[in-house]
């Protein structure tokens, strides 16, 4: 696979759920038009990421997955032979209340996988949000070929174990829908969660004018240093402005495959045995919070 162009939508919402399933339609075809594989919503698209204190007003914006909200992107999906990674606020039936999700579809209209965010907010609104409790990796069908993908959602990207996991699961591209600021310290940890794990990475962000977003989606390819010994490289392939528009990553998975193949990162000298630390689950100070809710 030469080439798998992933089409960032870096949109605004419009205000209503059947404004941004219309705009949201508009952009997957114009994506499409582009050339895209995959077109990528930003985080909880339905909703344009909005989080209303009353429970009640929450769980009646909340969509479930067969929904005709959702289901019309499997259709199109379909119809226009392209991925589509949609974003909502969903009505999960198994969890007290609506979960922060994304559903990737096949060009085929396939459910691949649904993913629910897994680390909420719980120092915010998400605190009124159930979490996810597994992160997915499955193999994606292309017209170029089959590339394993995963999905993580904003800040999941701030702990290295969302991405380790997908990594150990086997993953070559992690989708990462965003609703935040992404100023230089997030862009570098999407940076090193792409370098240590040798994998491709795409975000897709709420363009500047949406509150506390600022646009600035980016995609990096994970190759730090090329087969051909020209040196140590920026893995960034592309970062957005701040402006509304359609932005495509397009990513050589061959290389990508030959760098894991060949380098000493990801998998290659891990000492599993060495990090039973990490999934204790005692708290201690200074990290202890009030909030903190499991």
């Amino acid at each position: 696979m030469k080439s798998l162009k992933v089409a960032l939508l870096q949109i605004m919402p419009t205000g209503t759920q059947q404004g941004n399933l219309e705009k949201g339609t508009e952009y997957c075809r114009l994506a499409r038009e582009m050339g895209a594989d995959i077109a990528l919503f930003p985080e909880m698209w339905n909703v344009g990421y909005c989080i209303p204190e009353d429970i009640d007003l929450l769980k009646s914006m909340a969509v479930s997955e067969e929904s005709s909200f959702v289901q019309t992107f499997r259709t199109l999906a379909a119809e226009l032979n392209m991925a589509i990674a949609i974003t909502y606020l969903e009505n999960y039936p198994d969890a007290p209340s609506p979960r922060n999700t994304v559903t990737l579809f096949d060009r085929y209209g396939n459910t691949v996988f649904t993913y629910a965010k897994v680390h909420t907010c719980d120092f915010g609104d998400e605190c009124r949000l159930s979490p996810g409790d597994d992160f997915y990796v499955k193999p994606l069908d292309t017209a170029g070929g089959s590339v394993n993908v995963g999905a993580m959602i904003c800040y999941d990207r701030e702990f290295p174990e969302s991405a380790r996991i997908m990594m150990l699961k086997g993953a070559e591209l992690i989708l990462v829908p965003n609703a935040c600021p992404m100023e230089i310290n997030r862009i570098s940890q999407l940076r090193g969660r792409a370098y240590e794990n040798m994998l491709a990475i795409a975000t897709c962000n709420y363009p500047q004018g949406q509150p506390d977003c600022n646009g600035h989606s980016t995609g990096f390819d994970g190759i730090v240093y090329p087969l051909d010994g020209s040196g140590s490289r920026d893995t960034c392939i592309l970062e957005a402005s701040g402006e509304e528009g359609i932005y495509i990553a397009d990513f050589a998975v061959d290389d990508i495959r030959a760098y894991r193949a060949a380098e000493v990162h990801g998998n290659a000298y891990r000492r599993p045995d060495k990090y039973s630390l990490l999934t204790e689950k005692d708290i201690k100070e200074p990290f202890k919070r009030k909030d903190y809710r499991w």
